[in-house]
């Protein structure tokens, strides 16, 4: 008897027990809920993430940051209606660890969906797909497969997707293939080195090729090694997924008002415009002519609140930076400048290179003012257009694009219907008529790559050199897996 109440009060002190660690565990679901990764943003005020610096993520640029990763983030803070907090990242490594460890709330830094990821965190929705592209420098013997990296200088950036598919490579097809892997170099630098001729190949996603290439005119793409791959924001594996569900919806609604497609426009939609014969040709005259007329452009750009290189860039799309340019059409000048307009800014001699530019810089400016009511860059690219083609025919363009359903203040949307004014189905509607169309498209996409060029030219050239003091890197071999490495100016 006395065991049967043994056992009855232990069974009452074991119901009592799993009844307390059960109203512990809703306490504690409740409180996870109440302070869920979502809440807990709002609350604090602050969205904290982390990404790297790329031509395509974060990066300085004149007095502010800029990045299409970073627009993304700050769109989705203030989606939130939150204050973005950015952390970068010291290496691939780093920053999935910081996403992994709750440090930050997710990574917004071009990163490829991969299995190895995919073992640490999670992944939102998608928002661009990218190749993984072989690069090689232009003048050497194009590698025609993947058997000519066999024996020779490969560098990727280290737990990059590209490491990762090197070694998938190695052990599938090719087990005698080897690589080098940098933690302190990214794309641009790797790119460089294949430019230089310091290695032989290195690996490179297409979006971010596709914003650096022009900057490099000899290195070329051999081939893409990879079947299309998904870019997305990666998130806490096993954390609240209230922040992840919240990311969904705003890629959504960035995608039903167009807003993505606007913002992979700005950073994506005017390259690929010029070949590398024209990079090479632009270069040269930035060193033989540009320097002559730098500080007139200088100075009438500051006297008209514009960035010099964009009217520069004018300068050298309307003439090349010549003077004496003229056109079939009569409109002559460095900045190709009719009588009407002339006379308009007060230029009496169109031939006089300080006149013309800084009646190009006035006329420019005063256009621009004419779409004061539209954001950037959306203003200054309608204002470029204006200066081809003429206002009244953008204006039309604008009326066409209204009329479709299209947003008239939105370049992307614009420069679809500016070539239709070539149609008499649409010039003989509007106000001005006919006109070519395509052509103040592709003039805006050139001055906008020319744009980049002398943003590019215009900052200090960094050293990428192989053997500088300290630097180290992994190499990859097939015997031996990996091993830490000296400076690899040693390595033979």
């Amino acid at each position: 008897m006395d065991g049967f109440k043994r056992e009855k009060q232990q069974w009452l002190l074991k119901s009592c027990f799993a009844l307390c660690l059960f109203g512990v565990m809703v306490v504690l679901a409740l409180g996870s809920n109440r302070n869920g990764q979502l809440e807990s943003v709002l609350e604090s005020g602050v969205l904290k993430i982390i990404t790297r610096n790329s031509p395509t993520t974060y990066y300085q640029d004149r007095d502010q940051i800029s990045g299409f990763e970073y627009e993304l983030a700050q769109a989705f803070a203030r989606h939130l209606g939150v204050e973005l907090e950015v952390e970068i990242a010291d290496s691939l490594d780093d920053l999935i660890t910081r996403v992994e460890t709750g440090k930050v709330q997710l990574a917004a830094a071009g990163l490829t969906i991969t299995p190895e990821r995919l073992n640490r965190v999670t992944f939102g929705d998608s928002y661009l797909k990218v190749t993984q592209q072989l690069i090689y420098r232009s003048g050497k013997p194009a590698p025609a497969d993947l058997q000519d990296l066999l024996n020779s200088r490969l560098v990727v950036t280290e737990h990059s997707s590209h490491s990762q598919y090197l070694r998938e490579l190695q052990q599938k097809l090719l087990p005698q293939l080897s690589w080098i892997e940098r933690n302190d170099a990214e794309v641009v630098e790797l790119v460089q080195m294949v430019a230089n001729g310091e290695i032989d190949y290195t690996i490179v996603d297409s979006n971010e090729f596709q914003a650096i290439d022009t900057f490099f005119p000899r290195v070329r793409v051999a081939f893409d090694l990879s079947e299309q791959q998904q870019l997305a924001w990666a998130f806490q594996k096993y954390g609240d997924p209230s922040l992840q569900q919240e990311a969904k919806r705003f890629f959504q609604t960035m995608r039903e008002k167009g807003q993505l497609a606007q913002l992979q426009e700005r950073y994506y939609g005017h390259l690929n415009q010029i070949d590398n014969t024209g990079t090479l040709t632009f270069l040269k005259q930035v060193d033989n002519r540009l320097g002559k007329y730098k500080p007139t452009f200088k100075k009438a750009a500051e006297e008209h609140d514009l960035d010099w290189r964009l009217v520069a860039a004018i300068g050298y799309q309307e003439s090349h930076w010549r003077p004496r340019a003229k056109s079939r059409t009569g409109v002559r000048g460095l900045m190709m400048l009719t009588r009407t307009t002339a006379k308009e800014v007060g230029v009496k001699n169109r031939l006089n290179a300080t006149q013309s530019i800084n009646g190009g810089a006035r006329y420019f400016k005063k256009l621009q003012k004419r779409f004061d009511h539209i954001a950037e860059p959306d203003r200054t690219w309608l204002a470029l257009a204006a200066y081809n083609v003429g206002l009244g025919h953008v204006r039309d363009a604008q009326n066409i694009t209204t009329e479709q359903g299209g947003n008239a203040n939105r370049w992307m949307d614009v420069k679809e219907r500016l070539p239709l004014l070539t149609k008499k189905k649409y010039y003989s509607k509007t106000r001005y008529g006919y006109a070519r169309g395509y052509e103040p498209v592709t003039y805006v996409q050139n001055i906008r790559r020319f744009y980049d060029l002398l943003v590019w030219s215009d900052q200090p050239e960094p050293s990428y050199a192989l053997g500088n003091e300290g630097e180290e890197g992994v190499i990859f071999t097939a015997s031996a897996g990996f091993t830490t490495i000296p400076p690899l100016t040693s390595i033979n």
